[in-house]
Order: structure tokens, then C-alpha cells, then sequence
């Protein structure tokens, strides 16, 4: 995408200016999003986007700009700009490049560069509506929306770096509201990956449609929580939402290099209970957060950050290594060419454990089942969090009995891993999007089926 005459130009500036190390990301990117309410289309858009990012690093302090222009007069003014305030004699030399292409472990049938299968997407939407509807006369609207991408990137850097990859991602997602009167909730579901349009062959879009109506129709049926501290066992796939949010960036060495995690001295130790291994893994084929190699052009890899209880690992980038001392993990990603790379999580998920679920609701007195859960807020550093339980269930004497609503979970990420005695063998994963200093990317939640021994639950009963 960028001619290598003008990338050796700008990096030998780059150089010439005292910097360490200096890197260009530069990205074409691709984009459709689709929306439907009920049968209806509202919403079409699509768009191409193209620009470059420079890095220059001196010792551990990170300069970044961006540009949309290919130009090298404009590539190194920039380098002039970034460096006024830390222009060195020159200390290192630029290699010559080594054009590196990584293994594609992605295939892709339906690319949004070739297709755009408007058509086609806007039927799987109408038909998962009218499944919805035709679940319940309590269903009153349907909202769906496809979102498809096609990123290109290309990474160069001082030290002969040259690679390039091509990303695909495809997204759908159905919400269905039921309504009684004036009460109205919601239920939802969604498929997604690392694929071109092809991944609507997951699911069958009336399966979509009854799930979202279903959990429209539980949740609006739903008796008020009860609150206090109690055993909660919560379900697989989006589940793992907790993990990710309360500890999975305590272990990225973006917080653990600042010492703003409270894992940042305790590589080694046990920081969850034995029956807790948890894993970051990029290289699951076609999944929503892998990636053939990271933003900074390292091959992904699969990462162990607990083995049964014990921290083995933190997720590193380029910086983090520098400042800590680790291992580079090919977890440096970014939203896009405006953001400087950053550790960031791929997919991230509690491993598989042998208990079943029958007996995790059976070692229950009196608890709460939260089947799905929802968003929530987490304090940056310690890992406290207040997360949504979307759909739950009141359980008493070893049953579950009803549905309850307005439920939340409150801990914290240290904590509620050591209050974890039980992991069922029924792992999933599920789609996320995760936000922090480097931008919105894609990545994936997810776990078995678990038990918290003691956890706060916050409810309106």
C-alpha cells in the first residue's frame, strides 16, 4: 500500500532525529453496517478509510502522529513535529527490510471487497423478525444490525520489519422487546467472527430471532431480585465478560508497567483458585479476536496467564516488554492507524473445567443463576466492578425457581477468582468489543459454566 522508497525515506529521518526506534502503520479499511427495525431498513452505511501512522520511540517515551496523506515531505514533517522536544544525535541505524508474510490461519469465502450481499443480509434480518414476532404476540419490535469489515495493513519498522495482513469481520446481532402494558425489556443474540458474510451460516436467523424473543419474553415475566451476599453461578460464553473486564486488563502490562494493577508484582503466586486456568489466545481459527500477527507485526500466539490458580503470564507489547522486562506476547493492538499500539487482550477465556452444571445449582441453598449478563463499570487498577446481570434466575434449595430482573454482580476482579470452586466443561465464546488507550477492537469473552462461592448481589427485591 505504501511504496518502500518512501517508508525507507521517512524511517532513515526518523532515525536521523536520535529516535530509538521508529515504526509506520498504515491501513485501508473497508466498512458496511446495516440496521433494520422490524421488517424495515433504516439505516445503510459504507465507507473507505485510508491513513498511516509513525511511531518514534525514545528509550520508554512513545511519540505517535497520523496522516491520510502518502506523501514523504508530509510523513516527515510529522517525524519533525513528534521529535522537536526530543531531537538526539543519531544512535541507530535503519536495517534493511525483510518482507515477512504471515501464515493466514483466517480463510475467508465472502470478503466485503468482492460482495457486499446487501441483499442477502437485509433477508437474514427480516426473517429472524418475523420469527421473533411470530414467537410471541408480546414481541412489539425487533431491531437487527449487520456490521461488516475488510481491514489492510501494512507495518514497517527500523529494525527491517515488513509484513502485511488483511482482516475480515462480520457481525450480526438481533434484539428483540417484548411489552405488556406499559413494562417493556429486551432480550438479545448475536454471531460473529473473524469471516466475510459467510458467518450468517452459524445460525439459522429464526433461531436468532426465537433466542432474542425468548429472553424478551423471560425478562418481562421477571420478579425482583433479591440482594446480599450469596453463591452465584454464572453461565458460559458472554459470561466471561467479568474476567475480561475485572482482570483481564490487570494483566496487560499497559496497567502492570505503570504498577496500576494489582498483579504487577505477583507473577509466580497464586491469584485465583486451582480450579481456575485462564487463557489469551489470537490464534483460534476465524474467531472474532484472533489475528494472524498484531498491530505492531509480531505473529499471535496462544498465551497461559493462569495454570490452575498460579499467574504464568502477562499479555505484552513492544513498550510493555521494554518496561517490564516480559516476553513479547503479540498482543500490542489498536483500533486503527490513529492509535498508538497498545497490550491489549484477543480472546480471552477461563478454560474448561470438569463440573456439571446440574450439580453447581444443586450446592446452592439460596443464590442466583445469572445466565447472560450485560455490561457494567470497572475501577481501573483495583478491578472493582458492578456488572448487569441481563438474564438470571432466583435459586432456592438446590432448584431454580424464577426469573428475577434488576439483578447486579459487585466485587472485584482479585477477589471474586479466588471465590470461583467450580468450572463446568461447557466452554463458549462470545463477541465483544473492548475499549482502552488504544481504541475500540474486537475481541472475545468467554467460560464455562461456573460457580462464586460469595459474591454481593444487587437487587430491587
Amino acid at each position: 500500500m505504501l511504496d518502500s522508497a518512501i517508508v525507507r525515506k521517512v524511517l532513515d529521518h526518523a532515525l536521523a532525529q536520535g529516535a530509538d526506534f521508529a515504526d509506520l502503520f498504515v491501513e485501508r479499511q473497508l466498512r458496511q453496517s446495516l440496521r433494520t427495525v422490524l421488517e424495515n431498513v433504516e439505516d445503510v452505511q459504507s465507507g473507505l478509510e485510508f491513513g498511516i501512522g509513525i511511531r518514534l520511540v525514545y528509550g520508554h517515551q512513545v511519540l505517535y502522529g497520523y496522516t491520510n496523506q502518502a506523501d514523504a515531505t508530509v510523513l516527515c514533517r510529522i517525524v519533525d513535529t513528534l521529535a522537536a522536544r526530543d531531537r538526539r544525535d543519531p544512535v541507530s541505524t535503519a536495517t534493511a527490510f525483510d518482507f515477512r508474510q504471515p501464515n493466514d490461519r483466517h480463510p475467508v469465502q465472502t470478503p466485503l471487497s468482492v460482495d457486499t450481499a446487501l441483499a442477502e443480509k437485509i433477508d437474514f434480518l427480516r426473517r429472524a423478525d418475523q420469527a421473533a414476532r411470530a414467537d410471541s404476540d408480546q414481541i412489539a419490535r425487533t431491531i437487527g444490525n449487520v456490521l461488516q469489515r475488510e481491514q489492510q495493513v501494512e507495518i514497517f519498522n527500523t529494525e527491517g520489519l515488513h509484513t502485511r495482513d488483511t482482516r475480515h469481520y462480520c457481525r450480526v446481532a438481533v434484539t428483540a422487546v417484548a411489552a405488556d402494558g406499559s413494562e417493556q425489556a429486551s432480550g438479545s443474540d448475536n454471531i460473529g467472527g473473524l469471516l466475510g458474510w459467510e458467518v450468517h451460516g452459524q445460525r439459522d436467523p429464526a433461531e436468532l430471532g426465537r433466542e432474542a424473543a425468548r429472553q424478551a419474553r423471560v425478562n418481562l415475566a421477571a420478579k425482583p431480585c433479591p440482594s446480599g451476599h450469596m453463591p452465584v453461578v454464572i453461565g458460559n460464553g458472554f459470561g466471561g465478560v467479568i474476567f475480561h473486564e475485572a482482570c483481564g486488563h490487570l494483566l496487560e502490562t499497559t496497567a502492570v508497567a505503570k504498577q496500576a494493577s494489582v498483579f504487577h508484582d505477583q507473577m509466580g503466586e497464586m491469584i485465583a483458585s486451582p480450579v481456575v486456568s485462564a487463557v489469551d489466545d489470537g490464534t483460534i481459527d476465524n474467531a472474532w479476536g484472533s489475528i494472524n500477527i498484531d498491530d505492531e507485526g509480531m505473529p499471535t500466539q496462544r498465551t497461559q496467564l493462569i495454570k490452575d490458580g498460579r499467574l504464568t503470564s502477562f499479555m505484552v507489547d513492544r513498550m510493555g516488554s521494554a518496561k517490564t522486562g516480559f516476553e513479547r506476547t503479540g498482543s500490542g493492538r489498536r483500533e486503527s492507524y490513529r492509535f498508538a499500539p497498545a497490550s491489549r487482550m484477543r480472546n480471552t477465556f477461563i478454560e474448561g473445567g470438569k463440573d456439571a452444571f446440574d450439580d453447581m445449582i444443586a450446592s446452592m441453598d439460596r443464590g442466583i443463576f445469572a445466565a447472560r449478563m450485560g455490561g457494567g463499570s470497572v475501577q481501573p487498577g483495583t478491578g472493582e466492578f458492578n456488572f448487569a446481570v441481563t438474564e438470571g434466575y432466583y435459586v432456592e434449595g438446590g432448584k431454580i425457581l424464577y426469573p428475577v430482573k434488576a439483578a447486579t454482580l459487585i466485587s472485584t476482579g482479585p477477589q471474586v477468582l479466588k471465590e470461583i470452586s467450580m468450572v463446568g466443561a461447557d466452554l463458549d465464546l462470545a463477541c465483544g468489543m473492548c475499549g482502552s488507550v488504544s481504541g475500540a477492537i474486537p475481541t472475545t469473552v468467554g467460560q464455562p459454566a461456573l460457580k462464586v462461592d460469595d459474591i454481593l448481589v444487587g437487587g430491587n427485591a
